[in-house]
């Protein structure tokens, strides 16, 4: 009988009710903690340099359409908003590909390859 009471003790304890709350809330929130920093976060970054590298597309550029299309930036027909022209994802990009030109959103480029800048160097 005296082997069988440090089990009682600890089932005992365990039937509190709370004491065996917080280890599971805590484990719960370590989870929700390592899949925000491992993968939530990173991904937010990536999508934003994206979306600023998308942004800052100017004439001579490579990209690569999410259709798979690698071509040159020939011409970005930005919107216009109370009169001036404004960057934004709804822009007409025209790109060269080969001897055709095509005209795709901005929002269709899937990333870009290299810059004119950088080639010319």
């Amino acid at each position: 009988m005296n082997a069988l009471l440090p089990i009682f003790a600890q089932t005992a304890a365990a039937a509190g009710g709370t004491s065996s709350l917080m280890p599971f809330l805590f484990q719960l929130g370590a989870i929700m903690a390592i899949f925000y920093f491992l993968m939530i976060r990173p991904q937010q970054k990536q999508r934003k340099q994206l979306e600023e590298s998308i942004l800052a597309l100017h004439k001579g550029d490579n990209v690569v359409t999410t259709g798979g299309v690698v071509g040159e930036v020939v011409h970005i027909k930005e919107s216009i908003d109370d009169g001036k022209p404004s960057k934004g994802m709804d822009d007409l990009v025209t790109i060269r590909t080969g001897e055709v030109k095509i005209v795709v959103e901005r929002r269709s480029i899937a990333r870009v390859a290299s810059s004119g800048s950088a080639t010319a160097a």
